[in-house]
C-alpha cells in the first residue's frame, strides 16, 4: 500500500511534458542559476553520454563537452524545476546507452555519425494525455486515514 502512495507523490513531482532525450544526442540544457537574490539562465551544450531511469521522476541525463581541451560533464535531473528547457540540436546513431568510452577519445575518433531527424517535432513538448492527474495525499500519523485515502485514489485511477 505504501508503495502506491510513494509512486503518487513521485508522479506529482514529474513535469507534464519533457523532450525524449537519448544517448548520443547533442543538447542545449538551459538551467536556472541563483546568484544572491536574482536568477539567471545558463546554457550548457554537449553530447548526452548517459540516460538513467527514463520513466521515473528521478530521470537523469549526463551531458559532456570539451572546453579548451578539458572535458566537462554535468548531470541534470530532467524533472527538476531548475532545468528550464532541453533542446535537441543533433541526433547521432549509437548502439548503447552509456557512452563512457568517449571520455578516452578525442578528435576524429570521438565523432558520432549524425542521423536525420525532425528537429521541430522532437523539440515540441506536449503534455502526455494518457497520464491521469494524481492527487497528492498528505501523510499523517493515523494509518486508517492513509489507507482510506489510498483506497480512494486507486478507485479513481481504475475508473
Amino acid at each position: 500500500m505504501s508503495f502506491s502512495i510513494l509512486k503518487q507523490i513521485g508522479d506529482a513531482q514529474k513535469k507534464k511534458a519533457v523532450v525524449d532525450v537519448r544517448s548520443g544526442d547533442t543538447v542545449k540544457v538551459t538551467q536556472k542559476i541563483k546568484e544572491g537574490e536574482k536568477f539567471r539562465l545558463q546554457t550548457f551544450e554537449g553530447v548526452v553520454i548517459r540516460v538513467d531511469r527514463k520513466e521515473s521522476h528521478t530521470a537523469r541525463i549526463v551531458v559532456r563537452k570539451v572546453t579548451s581541451g578539458v572535458g566537462v560533464e554535468k548531470s541534470y535531473l530532467i524533472h527538476s524545476p531548475l532545468v528550464e528547457k532541453i533542446e535537441i540540436t543533433k541526433r547521432s546513431k549509437v548502439r548503447r546507452n552509456n557512452l563512457s568510452y568517449l571520455r578516452e577519445r578525442s578528435g576524429k575518433s570521438a565523432r558520432l555519425v549524425a542521423r536525420d531527424f525532425d528537429r521541430a517535432a522532437v523539440n515540441s513538448v506536449e503534455a502526455k494525455e494518457d497520464t491521469p492527474e494524481v492527487e497528492v495525499v498528505e501523510a499523517t500519523d493515523a494509518p486508517a486515514e492513509v489507507m482510506k485515502a489510498s483506497a480512494e485514489a486507486t478507485e479513481k485511477t481504475e475508473a
